[in-house]
């Protein structure tokens, strides 16, 4: 029944001219490659969910691990819960330039709450502030000690190595090392040996398998340019500790591999997406979101729920858990 007044009520003949044009409409309603005409198309089919924690920078103090347990909590009571756990990196809140007691502190609190509240399972990439002792002069090491430098958090993540690869629902997952030495510090790099094994991991993939990476430090991301007042100087100046300084090559390499279809990273505390050359960049924010301080500028505290399609797409949505910064 139309329920038009009587001066928007169409006339027959306006009627019958809408259905041919609907018609119509169904006759040429194009369909996916490979799919027969006069068949429906094909639809892609959501083979995974993924939950993307970031830049957790977990402490004892400010409650952190409260939060961390908060955050893991809301991640398995989705009404569409994740199947995996990726967690993106600075992991404590730092043991780049903190001593072996208080390193030590931070990953077994990492520890204790994971045990404690997850139940997923969970693939780990390192960040900078999950180094230790690099700053040799604040960290009060020499770099002899067992566990110096990557050594700790390799080896309570269970790995052997900070970059490798794996299958997962018909798409292959590489975990890349973005922190480089430079002095006391860092620069977001791959040095050759890493570049290498990655040339020859994607050249070993098959052709219809979509990839996606995972680095702490983005390989591109514009929230870079955004952190602090980068401009000041009348230029946009993005540091080699923001993003990776050897993008280009990167980039030339996934062009070689079109298959690369996501990448994700942390690091800035910031939410974006970069789409350059049929790859997907999410920066993902932080689930400690101002070091547990509150909202650094625009991110709020959160994590990225994140699905993967068998023809190789994917979605992504920011979550906020809710938390509350204790004051103080």
């Amino acid at each position: 029944m139309y329920a038009g007044t009587d001066s928007t009520r169409p006339t027959r003949r306006e009627l019958i001219r809408s259905a041919g044009l609907a018609v119509a409409a169904l006759a040429v309603r194009p369909t996916l490659a490979g799919a027969p005409p006069g068949q429906e198309p094909l639809q892609r089919q959501r083979v995974l969910r993924i939950a993307h924690l970031t830049d957790i920078h977990v402490q004892p103090e400010r409650k952190a691990d409260q939060g961390l347990a908060a955050c893991l909590r809301h991640v398995q009571n989705l009404k569409d819960k994740p199947e995996i756990l990726l967690t993106g990196g600075d992991t404590v809140m730092d043991s780049f330039a903190t001593d072996e007691a208080r390193t030590r502190l931070q990953w077994e609190l990492w520890q204790k709450v994971i045990k404690n509240e997850c139940s997923l399972p969970v693939e780990s990439c390192l960040g900078n502030h999950d180094v230790w002792g690099w700053n040799k002069k604040a960290s009060r090491t020499d770099g002899s000690e067992p566990l110096w430098g990557k050594k700790w958090a390799l080896e309570v993540f269970d790995v052997s190595r900070p970059y490798r690869s794996f299958n997962r629902a018909g798409w292959h997952f590489v975990i890349l090392d973005s922190t480089f030495p430079e002095g006391d510090g860092y620069v977001a790099r791959l040095d050759d040996e890493q570049f290498e094994w990655l040339a020859a991991d994607l050249a070993g993939v098959e052709a219809h398998t979509p990839m996606l990476v995972m680095s702490h430090m983005p390989i591109l991301a514009p929230s870079a340019f955004l952190c602090g007042e980068r401009e000041k100087s009348g230029d946009w100046v993005v540091p080699r500790s923001y993003m990776h300084i050897d993008a280009r090559r990167i980039k030339d390499l996934f062009l070689k591999h079109p298959k690369v279809k996501v990448c994700l990273s942390g690091h800035l505390h910031l939410v974006d997406r970069a789409e350059y050359a049929g790859v997907t960049y999410y920066c993902n924010g932080a689930v400690s979101g101002a070091w547990w301080r509150g909202d650094h500028y625009e991110c709020q505290p959160g994590y990225a729920a994140i699905d993967l399609f068998d023809d190789g797409t994917s979605e992504r949505r920011y979550v906020t858990y809710g938390w509350k910064t204790p004051e103080g």
